[in-house]
């Protein structure tokens, strides 16, 4: 891992339930860290509980000066500065980046939360030594990073990685008997609509069930539920398209998985084949793995914005 700077950092990761502050020493080992939840529709709320965070770490650690990574879900519009995000309402339409920078007063590092997660296990972490590798987030929704040589690749837009949003080919839809589904981002047929937690739950009620969340369909499937094991079958397939694709486009050194879907271990065991049914011949599937820092590295590789801004 390349020199940080001296003094400790902070990361902060905004998720649809937590915002998450971790501080971390110069060898980016964690050495505070807190949650609180989210205020999912209240923009100001949602400013005060970040700052309310920021000042907490600040009493307890002395680091009045601490530079800051902070982990956004969704994009920003580069030209108004205004955000996009499904996860957490109250930021859609907001100068989130301004508004912070206007409250803490201190160096402020911005990444998209997938990104922050990919950075994180290019880091230390699970990719640690790859040349390049792809972090898969499969969680409520779906999206992901690309790091080559450690450094995150964001894009012209800061998109890069957003494989969430690839399309669903029409014939794997016609094959698995599954709707056409609208997706928060404007397009239709979204990847994450179906291979996220949520769409697994989602292809188990298509089929006739009633699964509250991935988990449910889960423990269905293992108590031999027929109809959940089908929906684990069908996520699969649409599952290995999609990472196939990733493949085709930016051939990865290796795919972290992330999000609680990441946890399912018999994944890493089917995961490979699904994959190679849909390349060509002669391409090796690479290696799929679960991650090192799990939930935490959305802060974490925040927090390595913030020591390392470089590697952005």
């Amino acid at each position: 891992m390349a020199e940080l700077i001296a003094h400790a950092c902070y990361g902060i990761d905004i998720g649809g339930t937590k915002i998450e502050l971790v501080a971390c020493d110069t060898t980016l080992q964690v050495s505070w860290r807190r949650r609180v939840a989210t205020p999912q529709g209240d923009y100001a709320g949602f400013l005060q509980a970040v700052a309310a965070l920021v000042a907490e770490a600040d009493t307890a650690l002395g680091s009045p000066a601490a530079a800051i990574g902070i982990a956004l879900p969704g994009v920003r519009d580069r030209r108004s500065g205004r955000q996009l995000s499904a996860n957490v309402p109250a930021l859609t339409g907001q100068t989130v980046a301004a508004d912070l920078q206007a409250r803490l007063q201190r160096p402020l590092h911005f990444g998209n939360d997938l990104q922050c997660f990919a950075l994180s296990e290019a880091h230390g972490g699970a990719a640690e030594g790859y040349p390049s590798m792809f972090g898969a987030i499969l969680g409520t929704a779906a999206g992901g990073g690309f790091c080559l040589h450690g450094r995150l690749l964001s894009g012209f837009n800061g998109l890069a990685g957003e494989w969430g949003h690839w399309s669903v080919p029409g014939h794997l839809l016609r094959r698995h008997g599954l709707p056409l589904i609208a997706c928060a981002c404007g397009l239709q047929g979204c990847v994450e609509r179906y291979v996220s937690g949520s769409g697994l739950a989602m292809i188990e009620r298509h089929l006739g069930g009633s699964a509250a969340d991935a988990s449910a369909v889960i423990a269905n499937a293992e108590a031999g539920d027929a109809r959940a094991r089908q929906a684990l079958d069908i996520h699969r397939d649409l599952l290995g398209h999609s990472l196939a694709a990733l493949v085709l486009a930016l051939d990865p050194h290796v795919i972290v998985l992330g999000g609680g879907l990441s946890q399912y271990a018999p994944l890493y065991q089917q995961l490979p084949a699904a994959v190679a049914a849909h390349l060509f011949n002669g391409v090796q599937v690479p290696p799929i793995v679960p991650p090192r820092f799990g939930d935490a590295g959305g802060a974490r590789g925040a927090a390595l914005l913030a020591c390392h801004p470089s590697l952005s």
